[in-house]
């Protein structure tokens, strides 16, 4: 039985912390946007990220989403600093170095026209007379701070990183600090990649 369960998504803010208990008080947290009890993040977004994040109180389902061997689609649009070249592009697509750890390929690419965003608050400190662009970055891993670190190790700092889609949910015009719940088709769609995942698992174990 899932009708026990609540599945949501939520247009996380800046400065938001992916947790329901504040340990500093420079930062929100879950709890000043959503008051639906015991549910918790699948994954996580960094404070300073923005965009989609998925919770439940679904515990199983949780430890499926979260297990590294058979993550999901995630896609991110990424505000960098200058304009990456074919090159830079090249090695995000194929996978970089940062730390002890080569990331798995990617799907790139750079926008020709901005993504339809909002303001950011607080603003972006922009370097005077220095160009930005966006990419669209696709990864099927969530390694701690990873779309930054690989922009860096290619030369293309992050300013801004918002997380568009998870798999097959996105933002779909929630707007920024709000949540639902999700549709039953995109409940049902999810349960089911969630137990084919479950079944690749047992076929490697």
């Amino acid at each position: 039985m899932t009708n026990s369960f609540r599945y949501l998504i939520f247009h996380k803010p800046y400065g938001v912390l992916s947790q329901f208990t504040q340990e500093t008080p420079n930062h929100s947290t879950l709890k000043d946007y959503i008051d639906v009890p015991d549910v918790y993040p699948v994954g996580r977004l960094d404070w300073d990220s923005e965009g989609l994040l998925l919770l439940t109180n679904d515990g199983k389902l949780q430890h499926r989403l979260s297990d590294p061997r058979f993550a999901h689609q995630r896609t991110y649009w990424v505000q960098v600093e200058r304009i990456p070249d074919t090159d830079a592009i090249t090695k995000l697509q194929r996978g970089v170095e940062i730390k002890d750890y080569r990331t798995r390929p990617a799907q790139v690419r750079l926008l020709t026209v901005d993504p339809p965003v909002g303001d950011r608050h607080p603003p972006v400190r922009f370097r005077k007379n220095v160009p930005t662009a966006w990419l669209e970055m696709t990864l099927t891993e969530g390694k701690n701070r990873q779309v930054r670190r690989m922009t860096a190790a290619v030369g293309f700092p992050t300013l801004r990183l918002i997380r568009v889609s998870i798999a097959h949910l996105n933002l779909d015009g929630l707007q920024l600090g709000q949540w639902r719940d999700l549709s039953a088709s995109e409940l049902k769609l999810l349960l089911n990649k969630s137990s084919e995942s479950k079944t690749k698992k047992s076929q490697f174990s």
